[in-house]
């Protein structure tokens, strides 16, 4: 029996790299894989981006959960979770957590 060990260290840009490819595919649950989740990203145009749930533990992307439970309550437009923010600002957030 084979065990297999997960790649636990990823750089940030190597996360957002997958998350632009999978951003770029149909937008099902089913390409969301283990252990990540599927966030909206935008002020006008949403962007979808897959990040890991350990980004949850992040104080920084609290901070951003709670300005879209403020902005959206658990009504979000998009069907999925909508982060309120610019992608750039994003982007920038998300390369901090690694």
């Amino acid at each position: 029996m084979a065990i297999r060990i997960p790649r636990v260290l990823q750089s940030s840009k190597q996360i957002l790299r997958q998350a632009k490819l999978l951003s770029s595919s149909s937008s099902s649950s089913l390409d969301v894989p283990k252990g990540y989740l599927a966030v909206y990203v935008g002020e006008q145009k949403m962007k979808r981006f897959v990040v890991p749930v350990s980004y949850l533990n992040q104080p920084s992307f609290q901070d951003l959960l709670r300005k879209a439970e403020e902005k959206f309550g658990f009504d979000h437009p998009m069907g999925g979770l909508t982060i309120p923010c610019s992608e750039e600002i994003f982007i920038e957030l998300a390369s901090r957590f690694n």
